[in-house]
């Protein structure tokens, strides 16, 4: 396979989606040590002694007023040239509410999957998320993935499945039903890395972030109303675990993730997210005494690995990654 000029969508915002920027060389450690801040929200929502829709309300609430800080912030220094330092249309509004209702319906699912299956089944397929980016940086952007790229998707694929394969089981009908809610997490996490890039190509990064938190977090308070969840924090250590999952986790990992993703192909950005289960399961060993194979250890090496070889086919693919940057200028990045 092999990149094919793009039709429809402008150059600018193409450019933006697919992430062609010079800054490509910084974004990646970039990218990576946001995928790294996300692998500790699993740790924050096991430690949560919160129903599951409402600690995922919290992640999303309690990030939200720094979020907007810095989004504030960035409208009075007037950053990222003439991109809109905030939404002024219906439009606008519309356009940050994509990645935001995208993102809640990736963590609904993931929560509701887990009733159904098992963390190993719901772990690998919503790890899926990256096929779906590839296919959909391709359908609407014309982005054609190479072969090298794809061998190193289905590697990292691959890393993940050898992570959780000692529990990964096959069976009853629940099962099923929470193995669509997992691949429909996946489907949800693509369009939420699309519609990120999407809306950088008219806001800068910490607008990005702040507008699409607040949706996420209204969608998430309805589902966990809806569900009957209460959303007392009962003492200052389960207010503590909260704060590390939205500061930490939200507000640092995908921060850092949005940031990365506007100057790298959206399609290679989701495959270096796999780190995220193999930074899980060594921090679940390490915080929560949970054991650690060497299986899974294989499978973090396997998925590292991919992400080394996608890289490569990405590189060739749109021809920035390995390029350095010409001269160091500054931004932020932020994972479910």
């Amino acid at each position: 396979m092999s990149q094919s000029p793009s039709h429809g969508p402008g150059p600018d915002l193409a450019n933006a989606v697919l992430g062609e920027d010079s800054t490509a060389g910084r974004a990646l450690p970039l990218l990576l040590l946001g995928a790294v801040l996300i692998g500790f929200s699993p740790v924050f929502a096991k430690l949560s002694v919160l129903e599951p829709t409402a600690t995922a309300f919290y992640r999303a609430g309690l990030a939200w007023p720094i979020l907007m800080a810095v989004a504030l912030a960035t409208g009075r220094r007037g950053s990222e040239g003439r991109r809109k330092t905030k939404p002024e249309t219906v439009r606008d509004h519309l356009m940050l509410a994509v990645p935001g209702v995208a993102f809640s319906g990736d963590l609904a699912c993931w929560h509701w999957a887990l009733q159904y299956t098992s963390v190993a089944n719901s772990t690998v397929l919503a790890n899926l998320a990256p096929v779906f980016v590839t296919a959909g940086a391709w359908a609407l952007f014309g982005q054609r993935p190479t072969w090298v790229f794809v061998g190193g998707l289905l590697t990292a694929v691959a890393g993940v499945a050898l992570l959780v394969a000692d529990s990964l089981s096959v069976g009853a009908p629940d099962q099923i039903v929470g193995d669509g809610l997992g691949v429909m997490t996946a489907v949800f996490y693509g369009a939420y890395i699309l519609g990120i890039g999407w809306c950088r190509s008219c806001f800068p990064t910490a607008v990005v972030m702040a507008w699409s938190t607040l949706h996420t977090a209204w969608v998430l308070l309805l589902f966990s109303l809806l569900n009957g969840e209460g959303l007392g924090i009962p003492s200052l250590s389960a207010l503590a675990i909260l704060l590390g999952l939205a500061w930490l986790s939200h507000a640092g990992g995908q921060g850092a993730i949005a940031f990365a993703l506007a100057h790298l192909p959206p399609a290679f950005g989701s495959v270096s997210l796999l780190l995220q289960p193999a930074v899980a399961a060594f921090l679940g060993w390490l915080v929560l005494s949970e054991p650690l194979t060497p299986l899974q250890a294989a499978g973090g090496v396997v998925i590292l690995f991919g992400i080394v070889v996608a890289r490569r086919g990405s590189a060739h693919q749109a021809g920035i990654v390995a390029r350095p940057p010409e001269r160091p200028t500054r931004e932020p990045s932020s994972s479910a």
